[in-house]
């Protein structure tokens, strides 16, 4: 984001040290470590943000849709990479912690895409990342933003075919 431009990037991690120290020292970049997204606020972060890029591990990104939408513009877009081994919950994983079944793949972006919709945010696309997680997840790309229309059932269906299996 930063080599495109970006004029300030939040950093947000409920961990501490993770970020890369050359990002650490730019000044462009505001660190949160030790924080809670989900209790994320516009007192945290100053001024509403444009764009909103994420990619968690370890948390349903439904319990943090409302307080990435709280801090973001009116028409802020949003990119979310979402990790169906964190979606689905634990009982649906298969060995490894992989998600194999193209149905709960699906789900999981799907239970993602309604979390956003209920939040006011629509689905204007979505993908399949074509680089599987390091232990061989498919994850997905969703491009949210305010008054976009719901995840269409077709356009997700072509994602979970088209991505790698």
């Amino acid at each position: 984001l930063l080599r495109r431009g970006a004029r300030e990037v939040v950093a947000v991690d409920v961990g501490y040290g993770q970020l890369a120290w050359e990002l650490r020292q730019d000044p462009r970049v505001l660190v949160l470590d030790r924080t809670n997204i989900r209790h994320l606020t516009g007192d945290v972060v100053g001024e509403p943000t444009g764009l909103v890029v994420a990619d968690l591990s370890f948390i349903s990104l439904t319990l943090v849709l409302p307080a990435l939408s709280a801090v973001s513009e009116s028409d802020a877009d949003f990119l979310l990479m979402v990790k169906p081994q964190f979606e689905v919950g634990r009982e649906k994983l298969g060995a490894g912690g992989v998600v194999r079944d193209p149905a709960l793949r699906k789900s999981a972006v799907m239970d993602v895409a309604t979390s956003a919709y209920d939040v006011g945010l629509g689905t204007k696309g979505v993908v399949a990342s074509p680089l599987p997680g390091p232990a061989g997840n498919v994850e997905y790309f969703l491009w949210l933003k305010r008054g976009a229309q719901e995840i269409s059932e077709d356009a997700l269906e072509a994602a979970i075919q088209i991505g790698p299996q």
